[in-house]
């Protein structure tokens, strides 16, 4: 990824970590300008919706201390994205950011 693809995808980048709105922005957008930054992100923020997802789902049918343990770890999570795509890098989210871009290679390719 060169320092011009990042410029030019990190709007956007930081775009998808702003609710899932602004994730489905930044996928429409990616569409068509197929920046390898903001393709990253997006990656990225759909793994932790999935993740929040499952954290709401333990929440209300396993346990609620477990899900709100899980939930909490999913926005610290979501702090470092964004953090990282402010900042204009492109570091994985701990623990599951390489699972988030083999799963979801295919998008903003």
């Amino acid at each position: 990824m060169t320092q011009q693809e990042i410029q030019e995808g990190k709007t956007f980048a930081i775009v998808a970590y702003i609710t899932f709105i602004g994730l489905i922005v930044a996928i429409i957008k990616n569409l068509n300008q197929k920046n390898p930054f903001t393709a990253f992100h997006v990656r990225q923020m759909i793994g932790l919706v999935l993740l929040l997802i499952f954290s709401n789902l333990t929440e209300k049918y396993v346990n609620s201390w477990l899900g709100t343990m899980l939930w909490f770890g999913t926005f610290i999570l979501w702090v470092y994205g964004i953090i990282t795509a402010v900042r204009g890098e492109a570091k994985l989210i701990p623990f599951f950011g390489k699972l988030f871009q083999e799963w979801f290679q295919n998008i903003g390719k």
